[in-house]
């Protein structure tokens, strides 16, 4: 319907357990017409970040990854090296040998100049304290996104907030996120595709990512859709604060 009307559209998600490639098979499997282009996920969006703006001289410009192969398969897409991640040298406990080569170093990568957390599925204590130990190292801390929740099998579990809260926690600051709210993913967003804020509507389930997003981007309009994690009595109780432009039950209202 929307294409039919020359609107552009941009698929804009959070999740960094997937790369863009992935969402594309995804779309294809729904019967869903997009491009690999259109998808701008969070760690397509970290990628671009370390690689574009951060710019960081060779050889000290590695990322310890704290998350799924989605974020590799991108940083890879823009020549980021990185370790972690789902190596499988990383998937296990840790041993009383660890804290001694993690604490003298021997165990770390002088290169790593990033740690890059997100939606990690086989999180444990190795890769909390190594990415740690990088962190009072030096290193740049950085999320794909802080979504405290993952929407799955029709309720909530962990997300990728949940997930480097431990690090935030033990470091004392919080990471840069590169995905929604965050108006670094919205700049990046408008750098590729150069759209009209003021005739650009966000739509998303949730309020404080998707909808925030398109309101702190000061976009023309925000809709919300009552299929996910938030539900209407958010925003519409008295004194909410965030509150879309509109909303409908499912997207298929809009074709009615």
């Amino acid at each position: 319907m929307l294409r039919s009307k020359g609107k552009q559209l941009v698929f804009v998600t959070n999740n960094s357990t997937k790369s863009r490639a992935d969402y594309k098979k995804k779309f294809d499997k729904l019967g869903i017409p997009a491009k690999v282009d259109e998808v701008f996920g969070s760690s397509y969006s970290a990628a671009v970040y370390i690689n574009r703006i951060l710019n960081l001289p060779a050889p000290k410009n590695k990322v310890f990854v704290v998350g799924e192969s989605g974020i590799e398969q991108e940083l890879d897409a823009e020549g980021v090296p990185h370790i972690g991640g789902t190596d499988p040298s990383f998937r296990r406990d840790i041993e009383p040998e660890d804290f001694n080569s993690l604490a003298d170093g021997s165990a770390l990568d002088p290169d790593v100049a990033v740690v890059l957390t997100g939606l990690d599925f086989h999180i444990n204590y190795l890769k909390l304290a190594t990415a740690y130990q990088y962190l009072q190292r030096g290193a740049l801390f950085l999320a794909t996104n802080t979504d405290s929740s993952l929407p799955m099998a029709h309720s909530l579990f962990p997300g990728a907030g949940a997930v480097g809260a431990g690090v935030v926690k033990a470091i004392g600051r919080e990471a840069l996120s590169l995905g929604k709210p965050s108006q670094a993913m919205m700049d990046a967003i408008e750098g590729k595709f150069h759209f009209d804020r003021s005739r650009t509507c966000m739509v998303g389930d949730r309020m404080n990512t998707d909808i925030q997003f398109g309101i702190d981007g000061k976009l023309g309009g925000t809709l919300a859709v009552l299929t996910g994690v938030s539900k209407k009595e958010e925003f519409l109780a008295e004194g909410a604060s965030t509150v879309p432009m509109a909303y409908v039950d499912c997207l298929g209202d809009l074709l009615v």
